[in-house]
């Protein structure tokens, strides 16, 4: 089997100018966003995505036929994790959550008309959107089967009726994705429905705080209260909802992967320039051999994120489903970037709890990653129960 990771001359062209673009542009309008407000706005959304339009980096996740890069999962592996190496890289270079994985479910799914209304202004990085799934408790959160949001046929269309938790993006988006429950009898049937936030009986009931400040928009609690829409609000089928929330579940982790580790990436070369210059009984840092050990385990951790990233991204590529090589890849790497962070503010010391260093605002960044698109409890019951079920299959 030959193993080849050579790039091609335009992606690796295009790896370097992402580069470049964030250590110039970024990382100093991300400074700038640590020492005051904390959490972007709009107004830094757009200053950051026309810079990245003007070099030539912006949407490497979006079709060509949608003004964007057109990369593949692998490509993507590539750039998302130059991109991530600030905080405000993916926000620039419209490749974010929660907006880059409605775009691609959309590019999917979307009706003609859809698509002119919805995707190609999202693309275009004229709006955002939000994804609406989770609920508050008794709702549906890492189990989908309990979501509580119901959505009733009356003539011309569906009232949609419930609450939604934690909705990333929700205040100031365009329009969400709104799961909601259409079935009449005891089986569960789901359909996602395309919600303008601006109609009657779609509120933010308040933002929810949170650990994490870097999603425009917060967190929001969001009540759909009578909320009507039409039939053209229902995306794809009806009835379909689980089904279309796979095709953006696999790849939106993966991509997840690839922004963070770009970010862990970045706390360890802080980390590195620091143990290479600080001196301590009477040598420097980097000398010393228990911060070698953090050190030389921070490149493990990365070495092994990113294999795992680039074969679930080859997998993905070859159109199968990725489900087990997602799974494995979101659990490693979620925890890897938390530990290879930790691992640098413990190297800094006094400096890396500081605010003269990012790396505690990287450390809460990147905490809930453990939790966002499937907590890693869950997916290692899911891949648990795949090997037991090829064990048993083999028995058989």
């Amino acid at each position: 089997m030959a193993i080849d990771f050579t790039l091609e001359p335009e992606l690796a062209e295009l790896r370097d100018r992402t580069a470049e673009f964030v250590r110039a542009t970024v990382l100093p309008a991300e400074a700038d966003l640590l020492q005051g407000p904390g959490t972007p706005d709009d107004a830094l959304r757009r200053t950051l995505q026309q810079a990245a339009r003007d070099a030539g980096v912006f949407a490497p996740t979006v079709p060509k036929d949608l003004g964007g890069l057109g990369l593949d999962l692998r490509g993507q592996s590539v750039v998302l994790e130059k991109a991530g190496y600030s905080l405000l890289g993916p926000l620039a270079l419209h490749c974010a959550a929660p907006d880059e994985g409605n775009m691609l479910l959309l590019e999917k799914v979307a009706g003609t008309a859809q698509r002119d209304h919805f995707l190609e202004p999202l693309a275009a990085g004229d709006v955002r959107s939000c994804f609406a799934m989770t609920e508050p408790s008794p709702g549906a959160g890492s189990d989908p089967s309990q979501l509580a949001t119901v959505a009733r046929r009356v003539d011309g269309g569906w009232v949609l009726d419930g609450r939604k938790w934690f909705i990333t993006g929700a205040d100031g988006a365009a329009f969400a994705i709104v799961m909601a429950r259409t079935s009449t009898g005891t089986g569960l049937e789901a359909t996602m429905f395309l919600v303008p936030a601006d109609i009657p009986g779609f509120r933010i009931v308040r933002h929810v705080p949170s650990l994490d400040q870097g999603f425009t928009g917060g967190h929001a609690e969001v009540e759909l209260d009578g909320c009507e829409v039409g039939d053209e609000a229902v995306l794809g089928e009806v009835g379909k909802g689980f089904a279309y929330a796979q095709v953006r579940l696999a790849p939106a982790r993966l991509t997840h992967c690839m922004r963070w580790l770009g970010l862990a990436r970045r706390a360890h070369d802080l980390a590195l320039g620091y143990a290479a210059e600080r001196t301590a009984f009477g040598s420097r840092l980097g000398e010393l051999g228990m911060v070698q050990q953090q050190l030389a385990d921070n490149e493990i951790d990365l070495a092994a994120s990113r294999a795992l990233i680039r074969e679930a991204a080859w997998t993905l590529d070859q159109g199968r489903s990725g489900k087990h090589e997602s799974s494995v890849t979101k659990t490693f790497t979620s925890e890897a970037v938390g530990r290879i962070v930790d691992r640098a503010i413990q190297v800094c010391g006094a400096l890396g709890i500081s605010g003269d260093l990012p790396l505690s605002a990287y450390l809460r960044e990147v905490r809930p990653f453990r939790i966002y698109d499937g907590p890693s409890e869950t997916h290692r019951w899911s891949i648990a129960r795949r090997a037991l079920r090829t064990i048993q299959g083999a028995g058989r």
